[in-house]
């Protein structure tokens, strides 16, 4: 029985839907990173909310571990370089707090704009400042939206509903999407220039981080409002305060910071500041969701193999699980296969996906073969590390798809570049979803892998097939197939052989020892 540590509050959901799936689980909620360090060894996925910090360190010793689930977007305290090199798949949840942090931004701009939080503490306080308070209407105003994506999508739908303007900036926002949400895409820079309120959607990347700086904010409107719900990075806070001070911009909203929890912060106690503890996914209904969804992703994972919102691996859905599963086998033998007969240092790497293949989702297939190459010539490779090794490596990896149909329905070509040659190995799914080998070094053969198997190639001359089996049965080593095929007639020649056991170091020296052998290769599947 799989085993998952939910380590931060959250919702009884998850606990019951591990359960319910027969995953064992405990919810230790506040633990010290020591504590944590100390028995995460025991688990095979972590359960996690903000609070918990994986780092490195954690990561180090969770020496079972195999998923972190985030109940949220953001994966700020999770090391995800650490893990992937680990082979951790981490996941968050994009969609299930996406509704309540959409409508924070909303709530924080009328706050924003009619001073609610100020006139409410004056009112309660006994004062009557109407005149104070003096607000400004959204009705007709310009919304920059920078980060269009499922947050910022459904702030832009709101704001459209309030009869504002919407304006947006995303490098990945298509023209099609941009018209299909009612929005105008806007370079960044005009985006500044045009809008009299800023929204601020986007996740923390090279390109991101510090966004809502001077020389940024100095391209912006006079009197702008910028509210922040996704990000404290993206704000430089001191450019933001001079600006606030100035007059420049004339109100920020804002739920995220630069440190957290931000118990004391230059923005704090300004009259044109609204500020709240990071509440963007707080409330009831989202905090359920997300529970729900990091414990069924992360079940269906450990128990399925499906991939859901992974940010370090590629997704495989549940419906995909199934299909893919028999072309998951066919990747690592395939990958296995060359790994195992590749002596020098590989310099690139094409996969070629033809037929049926060419239909499915390559890129878990993509791992899995590549985890198939590298697992025997080095340590600690899996489906979710084995790219980053390769790319570490200097590995250059290639993908193509044709849905032709040639000799067989479906087909997947694994082709190796090494130092010395270029060899490449083929296989298919026969009828009843069982891997074949149909052709090595250019060369046809079809042939199943077992447990153990010889490969060797050799000149195609007469006595070989008779001196190996004279070899093998002195050593009483039982054939169960025995596998040929040669590119031209007294040309180079491949025996693909499975036998019952493994060779004694003296029987593969006699084998390598025969006249008409060039290679010699013990392989284990």
């Amino acid at each position: 029985m799989v085993k998952v540590l939910i380590s931060d509050k959250m919702s009884p959901r998850a606990a019951e839907i591990f359960r319910d799936r027969g995953v064992e689980v405990d919810e230790k909620p506040g633990m010290s990173p020591e504590e944590l360090k100390a028995c995460i060894g025991e688990y095979d996925g972590l359960a996690v909310r903000s609070a918990t910090k994986a780092t490195a360190d954690i990561i180090a010793a969770a020496t079972n571990l195999k998923v972190i689930g985030r109940a949220g977007i953001g994966v700020d305290n999770v090391d995800i370089p650490a893990a992937t090199a680990a082979g951790i798949c981490v996941m968050n949840t994009p969609y299930g707090n996406a509704i309540t942090t959409a409508e924070h931004a909303i709530a924080m701009m009328f706050s924003l704009s009619r001073h609610i939080p100020a006139a409410n503490q004056s009112t309660q306080d006994g004062k009557w400042e109407k005149s104070k308070f003096m607000g400004v209407e959204l009705y007709g105003k310009v919304l920059g939206v920078v980060g269009c994506g499922n947050i910022g999508s459904i702030v832009a739908d709101r704001a459209i509903g309030l009869k504002m303007k919407v304006v947006a900036y995303d490098p990945f926002l298509s023209p099609e999407r941009a018209v299909e949400l009612g929005v105008e895409k806007l370079e960044l820079d005009d985006l500044f220039a045009r809008a009299d309120y800023i929204s601020l959607h986007t996740p923390i990347t090279e390109s991101t981080r510090n966004i809502i700086n001077a020389q940024n904010i100095a391209k912006m409107k006079e009197g702008v409002r910028i509210i922040n719900c996704a990000r404290g990075g993206l704000v430089v806070e001191e450019d933001l305060k001079a600006a606030l001070e100035s007059g420049h911009v004339a109100g920020a909203a804002v739920d995220v910071y630069v440190k957290e929890p931000a118990t004391e912060n230059l923005l704090f106690g300004m009259d044109n500041v609204v500020t709240t503890p990071h509440l963007g996914a707080s409330t009831d209904e989202a905090q359920v969701n997300v529970a729900i969804q990091v414990a069924e992703q992360m079940s269906d994972y450990l128990l399925l193999g499906s991939v859901t919102n992974a940010l370090n691996m590629p997704s495989v859905s549940a419906e995909e699980a199934p299909k893919l599963k028999p072309y998951m086998e066919l990747a690592t033998q395939l990958g296995s296969f060359a790994g195992q007969v590749t002596e020098t240092g590989i310099k690139s790497v094409r996969i070629d996906y033809e037929g049926q293949a060419a239909s499915l989702n390559i890129k878990p297939l993509t791992s899995i073969i590549l985890q198939g190459l590298l697992g025997p010539l080095l340590e600690s490779v899996n489906m979710v590390n084995a790219p980053l090794v390769a790319k570490e490596r200097g590995i250059d990896v290639t993908e193509s798809i044709n849905d032709r149909e040639d000799d067989y329905q479906t087909l997947v070509r694994l082709c190796i570049t090494t130092e010395n040659q270029t060899r490449d190995i083929a296989g298919t799914l026969f009828g009843d979803d069982r891997p074949r080998v149909v052709s090595i070094k250019g060369i046809n053969m079809e042939a199943e892998l077992g447990p153990h198997m010889l490969y060797i190639t050799n000149q195609d001359k007469p006595g070989f097939i008779g001196a190996m089996g004279s070899i093998l049965g002195d050593a009483e080593v039982n054939i169960a197939t025995f596998h040929l095929g040669r590119d031209q007639k007294k040309g180079e020649a491949i025996a693909l052989i499975e036998i019952d056991s493994e060779l004694s170091k003296n029987t593969m020296d006699m084998v390598c020892k025969l006249p008409q052998v060039t290679q010699v290769k013990a392989l284990n599947f």
